[in-house]
């Protein structure tokens, strides 16, 4: 030992090499030696390729990303998130093995096991894989996950390396093991990700295969023949399979392991929705619900909830206030939906709403008939069911505040009502855009038990139907009603059907069936002693008269309604029976106009000398004199009544009497006052007959360029409305042609 006042000193002098230890003293057995280096490998981890079909714009997308990263002297990262089955890892793998010449440092690999029973893989353990694959000891990789992670990305910053991060939970777990240098990493998730993509990786969301796409992967997954012997079975069973590649290559694969048997046995086994997703299924292997049941236990309670009751919605979309309705009393409903879509079990639609992939939603709904009882799952119908009904009556208040509206009854107050827009053109406007959940609520309402709901809100659509002539929708509508109304026994209700659909039918060109309608509606208003209600039924009896061609019997009918109605106390209706008085006359004189003219065509063709057609003349303007007198009178009734819409159609009308009476100054007054009011009301075909009278105007004026202007925009605007304008597109083509030709004559 050192004496009193000795310090012991050692010195290292000069340049060494290797490691070092400095001490005062030292004792015991100690070994010193250098850590061993590092043993530089190259792995090729990734899973060999299956077969991608239909993906080139998304490779292309990618491959677009990784190129403009190399010219900026980054890593290329790319997140791609998608419904479970869709195909993420598939593409991923065709892009990172088509990179293997341009990275020859090696393939990385990791499942990251967010949907794996034991729950997601902590990113430390998925480092000390990758440190050891790339050539570090065991006992050399650090503790730490820090430590492991600036480890990790300085063995990357030299290497050009592709990695593969498959079913990623969050981004959290996902950073540690995003390599550095000029490395390429693909990192796959049924979530979005967005925490990634703040972090400069590239999204690319799968959606399900187009119609072709997934016809070719289900003939090359049973590689037999059998789509090509079968093509409309194979179309039927890919439809079936919405596109997903899972569903598609399980539906194949089972196919294929029964070389005897038909595509169209398993189109029908695929057929009945609550069958769906168990026959798409491989016992002990691949399941398309095992598939979606992995997403949907990763989802938090609220999230998880909606997600049933939304399967329980009858209609493809939706928007956020179906949500708010079925979580008026949980979570914040948004935040619900954006877990939902997150996770890829909804997918964005036009105008921000939502959908579901269909087995989505046919999952969604079997998880709401396994978890929610009977009751809650008839409650949230009936919220969904009344919130579309409460909204409907909003828009129809807004279009038509002189229409009839009978009461509501709802099963629970207060319902949520949507945001319909503040006027009459976009309540049209939302009216239409929900069109399809409005007609499955009405075709659901009835075996929902919800009869009063069907009538209601079929009645709730009659200004869209009126307006913008959706006849299939409109009678179908109404039939459901009925039936609902006669379920109920509600001969008020059952009459509005009758008569509402009895118009539908007039206007798809079923006068035969309308007039029955009317005519049962007329006998069960007599039965009830509503001599109102009968006296409204004169009128839609007109009409249907009209339609068969039964002119005089027509006008008797419109005349009782005129006389009638107003003493029953309804002077709208009764002016509306005025209205159609005038146009009878009017299409009368023009009728007759037209065999006239004909006539003498006729007679010039066989040389024979025109004779004066004085009688005839006058009867036409005497006709033109009483539609002028019928629509003036309902015109000024209905603008007393505040009944704008009907109104302006007198307008029209009233003008396109003056120019049969050869006085084209009054009609173009009237019918551009017409115009203005029509033009605000998304009523296109009763804006076409008062832009077509504006054309006569203007033809008769020798005004030829600007009729044909009007003409063009009159056919655009019958051709918007289908069936309903077509006879009259029709005469506008004619009489384009004829001034396209050069003359009047046609000459």
């Amino acid at each position: 030992m050192p004496g009193e006042g000795h310090r012991s000193h050692n010195e290292v002098r000069g340049e060494v090499y290797g490691s070092v230890v400095q001490a005062g003293s030292v004792h015991g057995g100690i070994h010193i030696g250098a850590p061993p280096a590092a043993v530089r490998q190259t792995p090729w981890q990734l899973p060999p390729l299956v077969r991608v079909v239909d993906r080139s714009s998304e490779l292309a997308a990618l491959e677009r990303h990784r190129a403009r990263a190399a010219r900026d002297g980054r890593p290329a990262l790319a997140a791609v998130s998608g419904l479970g089955g869709v195909g993420k890892t598939t593409v991923a793998l065709r892009w990172l093995h088509g990179l293997r010449g341009r990275f020859p440092a090696g393939q990385l690999h990791a499942d990251l096991g967010a949907q794996s029973p034991d729950g997601p893989e902590h990113p430390g353990e998925i480092l000390a894989r990758f440190l050891r694959a790339l050539g570090i000891p065991a006992q050399q990789v650090p503790a730490m996950l820090a430590e492991r992670t600036v480890l990790y990305r300085s063995l990357t910053a030299d290497r050009s390396l592709v990695v593969l991060l498959d079913d990623a939970a969050t981004a959290a777990q996902v950073r540690p093991l995003l390599p550095g240098g000029s490395s390429v990493a693909a990192v796959t998730s049924r979530s979005r990700l967005p925490g990634l993509i703040v972090d400069g990786c590239y999204p690319l969301h799968l959606e399900p295969l187009a119609p072709e796409a997934a016809l070719e992967l289900l003939s090359d997954t049973l590689a037999d023949g059998r789509v090509g012997d079968e093509p409309e079975d194979a179309r039927t069973l890919v439809a079936l399979c919405a596109g997903l590649p899972l569903a598609v290559r399980i539906a194949g694969a089972r196919l294929a392991a029964r070389p005897g048997r038909r595509i169209a046995t398993m189109v029908r086994s695929l057929a009945a929705e609550h069958q769906r997703l168990e026959a798409l299924a491989i016992d002990g292997d691949h399941s398309v619900r095992a598939a979606l049941d992995l997403s949907y236990r990763t989802l938090p309670p609220p999230a998880a909830r909606l997600y049933r009751l939304l399967g329980l919605h009858p209609g493809r979309e939706f928007d956020a206030s179906v949500a708010s309705v079925l979580l008026t009393a949980e979570a914040d409903p948004a935040r619900s939906l954006d877990v939902l879509h997150e996770a890829s079990l909804l997918v964005d639609a036009p105008g921000e709403r939502y959908r579901f992939h269909d087995l989505v939603r046919l999952h969604a709904a079997a998880r709401a008939r396994e978890e929610e009882s009977p009751v809650e799952r008839a409650e949230a119908v009936r919220r969904i069911a009344d919130h579309y009904l409460a909204s409907a009556t909003r828009a129809e208040e807004i279009i038509d505040p002189q229409h009839r509206t009978m009461a509501r009854d709802y099963g629970r107050v207060p319902v949520l009502v949507a945001d319909v827009g503040a006027g009459p053109d976009a309540a049209l406007d939302w009216l239409e855009r929900e069109l399809p959940n409005l007609m499955a609520v009405v075709h659901q309402a009835r075996s929902a038990g919800l009869p009063t709901v069907c009538w209601q809100l079929a009645d709730a659509l009659w200004p869209l139907f009126l307006r913008r002539k959706f006849h299939d929708d409109w009678c179908a509508a109404h039939q459901e009603g009925l039936a609902a109304a006669r379920d109920l026994g509600d001969t008020a209700a059952e009459c509005r059907m009758l008569t509402s659909g009895g118009l539908g039918e007039l206007d798809a060109g079923r006068a035969g069936r309308a007039l029955a309608m009317f005519e049962r509606a007329a006998e069960l208003f007599l039965g009830r002693g509503d001599l109102l209600g009968h006296a409204r039924t004169l009128n839609y009896r007109g009409l249907a008269l009209r339609g068969l061609g039964r002119r005089d019997e027509a006008a008797g009918y419109f005349a009782r309604a005129a006389a009638q109605l107003p003493d029953h106390g309804d002077s709208r209706a009764g002016a509306l029976a005025r209205l159609n008085l005038a146009d009878l006359a009017l299409t009368t004189e023009q009728t007759e106009q037209t065999e006239q003219t004909e006539a003498a065509r006729q007679t010039e063709e066989a040389g024979q000398t025109m004779q004066t057609m004085s009688a005839e003349e006058a009867g036409q303007t005497m006709l033109a004199e009483e539609a002028i007198r019928h629509a003036g009178a309902a015109r000024t009734t209905l603008l007393d009544v505040g009944d704008t819409y009907n109104a302006a159609r007198a307008a029209t009308l009233l003008g396109r009497a003056h120019l049969a009476a050869n006085r084209p100054g009054q009609a173009a007054e009237l019918l551009s006052s017409a115009l203005a009011t029509l033009r605000g009301m998304s009523a296109n075909y009763e804006t076409a007959r008062a832009v077509e009278g504006l054309a006569e105007v203007s033809e008769r004026r020798g005004q030829t360029d600007l009729a044909r202007t009007h003409y063009r925009e009159a056919l655009d605007l019958y051709a918007s409305v289908g069936r309903s304008g077509y006879d009259e597109a029709e005469a506008v083509r004619s009489r384009l042609r004829r001034l396209e030709r050069g003359g009047p004559d046609g000459t």
